[in-house]
């Protein structure tokens, strides 16, 4: 006979996956129909690309540079006007921000007017929300890889955003990668939709910006 701390662990355990798998589910069902290639991405004004690690000497890694790489071409085909790069100015991995903004101007060859920063978009909600409250992004296309793009696409639209996902490249992602950000994800929903629920302030507020704004007036 089961003991009575095993039948509890047992339902517990069952309890906290079916928790997971509803917020999962939610991220998935929040961003079907609203994933695209860049091909088939609609003309939007701004592109949003969200932050991830830099390699140790300041250059964009593989998954970085694909966000970038996307978000350029999607300027350079005119299906946006300005990109907002947002991620963490002090982290542990150097300032992504900075980064980006020097690889899309620099080796991408993007305009510099077209580029604006948020250093201190620290994680997914965190870049949604100060992409609307900073700098009142009302609609947007959300730029990264698959894995991650379902739970970006959910966070910005539950804010209000007007938003629309595109897949980034994803050059040098083996599978054992894929397969360890694809878990990644599925934990990560739990506070995605926590985030959307409870809609906390981001960690670093900021009053509103019109950098994007001015970035659009200088853009035919």
């Amino acid at each position: 006979m089961t003991s009575p701390w095993v039948r509890r662990a047992i339902v517990t355990g069952i309890a906290g996956l079916l928790l997971l798998s509803a917020s999962w589910i939610w991220t998935v069902l929040a961003a079907t129909g609203h994933r695209h290639d860049v091909a088939d991405a609609p003309a939007t004004d701004v592109v949003l690309v969200l932050g991830t690690a830099v390699a140790p000497d300041g250059q964009p890694e593989n998954r970085l540079a694909g966000r970038l790489a996307t978000a350029a071409e999607l300027v350079k085909t005119g299906r946006a006007r300005v990109i907002l790069v947002s991620g963490d100015g002090g982290g542990d991995s150097g300032n992504e921000p900075a980064a980006m903004t020097s690889y899309l101007t620099g080796t991408l060859g993007v305009d510099p007017t077209q580029v604006v920063a948020d250093p201190s978009g620290l994680d997914t909600y965190d870049s949604c929300i100060r992409a609307r409250d900073v700098y009142g992004v009302r609609k947007v296309l959300v730029v990264t890889q698959a894995y991650h793009l379902s739970r970006a696409v959910a966070l910005c639209r539950k804010l209000g955003i007007d938003t629309e996902g595109v897949t980034a490249r994803c050059d040098g992602c083996g599978a054992t990668l894929l397969a360890v950000k694809s878990a990644r994800e599925y934990f990560a929903s739990m506070k995605a939709a926590w985030d959307a629920i409870d809609r906390p302030a981001p960690r670093i507020t900021s009053p509103p910006s019109p950098a994007v704004t001015n970035a659009l007036t200088l853009v035919p």
